[in-house]
């Protein structure tokens, strides 16, 4: 399978694949090609299994201002299909619309590879959306966040009122929805948005990265995998409930080749080599 999209570009390098945010010319704007094409990406991805870690990342100087609204906010105005019959029609096309852009965010989330954004610039509005669904957020120095959407008279409808309660606390969430105000990196920091700032440029945040997804991607996919799947495992569970489900993971699990490499590693004193078997 092999990516086609005007605005998305996925290269590999080993075990480390780097999905590119690719429409510079318009900042990043977030436009009917991107729904379509993050889930492709996300396919390509799940498809390919020498991708052991992902990195989310853009091209240009900045991340993504966001929807595209000189594309969309002709829609997001009208309701829907200009051409459909009633305003039942037109309601039932609008809901059809926010559902599929919702999935294609989920797409992302839903990858069983550890999703790494490195946020550099503006990460506006549905930017937000898309970093909430990766595992992992690095940003550089010069990045500015926003969730947008009540400056544009807009309730956030792809996930950061449902995925960053889960991040960041309450009170900063509530802050961040209802004020549409713009916080820069050591904000971002100190509530917890991202885990570290570093530098001052897209490179230096991308190196950060790469230097932590190469980290992950030395241990065994089986286990990194299955500890993704078991912290995601934990919404909704009490501890008990994510403790059985754990338990039953291992039990299915947990004698795999990798494990008999580590230990043969450990006692060798030597770097282990992961298959993912």
């Amino acid at each position: 399978m092999t990516l086609s999209s005007d605005v998305l570009s996925l290269e590999v390098n080993g075990h480390v694949g780097t999905l590119w945010l690719d429409r510079e010319s318009a900042r990043n704007a977030m436009g009917s090609a991107l729904w379509r094409g993050l889930p492709k990406a996300a396919a390509e991805i799940a498809s390919n299994p020498s991708i052991r870690v992902v990195v989310l990342a853009a091209k240009g100087p900045h991340f993504t201002v966001g929807l595209d609204l000189k594309e969309l906010g002709g829609s997001l105005v009208s309701g829907g299909d200009e051409s459909a019959s009633s305003k039942a029609s037109a309601n039932a096309s609008m809901y059809k619309m926010i559902r599929e852009m919702q999935q294609s965010v989920t797409a992302i989330a839903d990858l069983d590879v550890p999703v790494i954004a490195a946020i550099h610039g503006y990460c506006i509005g549905g930017g937000v959306d898309l970093i909430t669904a990766c595992d992992i957020r690095l940003c550089s120095s010069d990045a500015i966040f926003s969730v947008r959407e009540a400056k544009m008279a807009i309730v956030a409808d792809l996930g950061t009122l449902q995925r960053l309660p889960r991040i960041i606390g309450s009170g900063h969430v509530a802050e961040l929805a209802l004020s549409g105000k713009d916080i820069d990196a050591a904000r971002a920091l100190a509530i917890g948005l991202v885990n570290s700032v570093h530098g001052m440029s897209a490179e230096d945040v991308l190196a950060a990265a790469y230097e932590l997804a190469h980290d992950i991607a030395s241990n065994s996919p089986l286990a990194v995998q299955g500890t993704k799947a078991v912290l995601r495992a934990n919404d909704g569970r009490t501890i008990d409930e994510g403790l059985d489900f754990v338990a039953r993971w291992n039990t299915a699990y947990l004698q795999s080749n990798d494990l008999r490499e580590a230990l043969t590693a450990f006692l060798e004193r030597r770097s282990p080599q992961f298959k993912g078997d």
